[in-house]
Parts: C-alpha cells; sequence; structure tokens
C-alpha cells in the first residue's frame, strides 16, 4: 500500500477507478448506488493510493482515535462465564475512558469471519486500531491484516504474531513453576486439561509442561485438550479420574475448568487436597469462593488489559514499539493442593 500523501484526492481516487466523485462517496458512506464490485475496486483503489475520507484522514493526522475494535472468537455464553475476558475488557476500557475513546467488542465464528470483519472496520475507518487476541499457529490473519495497513497490537507470543507489536504473558516459565512446585510436593503424576491444541498459547502450555516433566525425570505427562467450558472441564477430570494411571494432581488452563474439575471430585469421593491436588490458571474471584480455595498462577488480568491499550495507543499515534511480555503469572498456593496420598 501507498504512503498517504495530501495530494491524493477524491478525484483521484474516482479516476484510477473509473468511476465518479459521487460513486466513491457513495462507497465510503456505505450508502446504495453502486454495485459491489464496484465498491470493492473503489476501496482497492483508495488503500493503494493512500486516501481515506476527509474526515479519517483529519482524525489520523491528528493522531488520535475515538474507537478501537476487539473481535473475539469465542460462543457468547461462554465469554460471559470467563472471568479473564471481563477483567481484560474491564483494564482495556479503564485506558479508552482517560482518552473518552469507544471500544468496539463483536463475537466472530471463525478467524475467516474476523478477517473480513476487521478489514470492513479499517476499510469504513469505524476504528483507529483493533486489538487481536487468542493467536493460532500459522494465524491466517497476519498477512491480509498486515496488508490492510491496520493500527493493531497482538496478546500473544511474538512466534505466533507475524511481527504485529505483541503484548504478552510468560505462560512457559508459568507452567514450569506450577509442575516443579507440584512435583516439590511429592507428586509423580501430574496431569494437565489444556484448551484447544491449535491455540497457541495452549501449544506453548503443553510444551513447557512435558518439558518440565522430562527434566525432573517425571512421566510423561497427561493432556486433555478442551475447548475451556465447565461441562469441558468437567469430563475431562471425569475421564482422567476414572483412568488406570489416575493422577494425584491437575493444572487447569483456567478458572472455569478448574472449579469444574473441584465438583467432580466432590462427586467421585476423591478428597481435594487429601487424594488430588487441583491448581487453576488465572486467578479470578472463582479461585476464593470455592472450598477448599483453589491454589492459581495469578497475574493482574486487568493491568494486563490497560498495558494493552496503551501500547496500541503508541502504535496509532505512530510510536517504535518494542514487542514485550506484561508479566510472568505467580504461584499463588491455596487450600487445594497438598503433598500426594502415601502409597
Amino acid at each position: 500500500m501507498s504512503a498517504p500523501s495530501e495530494r491524493v484526492t477524491i478525484k483521484d481516487v474516482a479516476a484510477a477507478a473509473g468511476v465518479s466523485k459521487g460513486a466513491v462517496s457513495l462507497a465510503f458512506n456505505d450508502k446504495p448506488g453502486v454495485s459491489d464490485a464496484t465498491r470493492e475496486r473503489i476501496f482497492a483503489v483508495a488503500r493503494r493510493l493512500g486516501w481515506a475520507p476527509n474526515s479519517s484522514a483529519r482524525s489520523l493526522s491528528r493522531q488520535t482515535v475515538d474507537t478501537i475494535g476487539l473481535a473475539i472468537c469465542r460462543p457468547a455464553r461462554l465469554l460471559g462465564l470467563e472471568p479473564f475476558y471481563m477483567e481484560f475488557i474491564s483494564g482495556i476500557e479503564s485506558v479508552l475512558a482517560a482518552r473518552n475513546c469507544s471500544l468496539l467488542l463483536r463475537l466472530v465464528g471463525s478467524l475467516e469471519e474476523e478477517i473480513g470483519l476487521q478489514e470492513r472496520w479499517w476499510r469504513e475507518r469505524q476504528v483507529g486500531g483493533s486489538i487481536l487476541v487468542d493467536f493460532h499457529q500459522a494465524d491466517p490473519r497476519i498477512a491480509p491484516l498486515r496488508e490492510l495497513g491496520l493500527p493493531a497490537v497482538a496478546v500473544g507470543h511474538p512466534t505466533l504474531t507475524g511481527g504485529i507489536p505483541s503484548v504478552w504473558t510468560d505462560d512457559r516459565t508459568a507452567v514450569a513453576e506450577a509442575v516443579r512446585y507440584l512435583a516439590a510436593l511429592g507428586h509423580r503424576r501430574i496431569a494437565r486439561v489444556g484448551g484447544p491444541a491449535g491455540l497457541g498459547h495452549s501449544a506453548i502450555r503443553s510444551d513447557a509442561f512435558e518439558r518440565t516433566m522430562q527434566d525432573l525425570g517425571l512421566d510423561g505427562g497427561l493432556h486433555v485438550e478442551t475447548g475451556f467450558s465447565g461441562d469441558e472441564g468437567a469430563r475431562a477430570t471425569r475421564s482422567l479420574l476414572l483412568s488406570s494411571r489416575r493422577p494425584t494432581a491437575i493444572v487447569y488452563d483456567n478458572d472455569i475448568m478448574a472449579v469444574a474439575g473441584l465438583g467432580v471430585a466432590a462427586e467421585m469421593g476423591v478428597a481435594v487436597p487429601d487424594d488430588l491436588s487441583l491448581l487453576a490458571w488465572d486467578d479470578s474471584q472463582l479461585c476464593r469462593l470455592t472450598h477448599p480455595t483453589l491454589s492459581a498462577m495469578s497475574h493482574d488480568v486487568h493491568a494486563f488489559g490497560a498495558e494493552v491499550a496503551r501500547v496500541l495507543f503508541d502504535v496509532v499515534s505512530g510510536q517504535e514499539v518494542v514487542s514485550r511480555p506484561a508479566a510472568t503469572p505467580q504461584l499463588v498456593p491455596r487450600g487445594s493442593t497438598a503433598p500426594p496420598p502415601r502409597s
């Protein structure tokens, strides 16, 4: 895409696209009167020439933004129950409120749908930039959104984000700490209930889990992949507790699954922590309301969201941004972990 130039006008865009100035105006104001093919041709020419409608161009030249975008590929019901995203969004909003800006939040059913949504947001100047979350290995969003020129910050490790400025939590170090803590208590059979394998941070955690188990001379850990919901966490826990290699400790990839696992243990007559230790990721209020209270890997999710928003504003304003870890989750031992029962 060509660099924006003050010499480029709506007349130039119209001429390059082979349409009238009125057609360009109709396209950018999402008005009827031009075909979809013509509209797309106009947008492509405008992107190539670096042209935007005057009001948007003035806003960008002032390096200000009124709205930022956040698309999340999660079921609405699960998102409403998951404390992490509620805290994360509240952190974003704390920064936006101070700048008199708004958050445009959408749930999407696939990454392909998100690509189309982000392109439309940017093309129609509905957002000044976006926060990108839940990166997959070989994530399909990277190439089209970079080509689009969308100012963005990625929430994910740089190995996943294709050069998009990123902020992340050091999951690898945190997983190693969790496993070493349980091993120090005497646990030899440790299982992990993780998220979908395609998610980049799930893969990072899985690799760190296996490597730490090997470093400690423990048998390969048991893994169960889930979709993060309480129902799937309960089903995974039940499967582990019925296996011939029943673990004495389980690490969960979020707090909802850990709470569900605690319920399954009670249902099956497995005492926590006397017979089974449980450790959750994301130390939300849920972890402190259970009985026994749940040990957890804790970090300030609200502050994490706020930092991500601040970095996005730096990107939008043209500052050079260095990708960086925002935090390493820290272990908070509580009542759900203890030495394993004696054989």
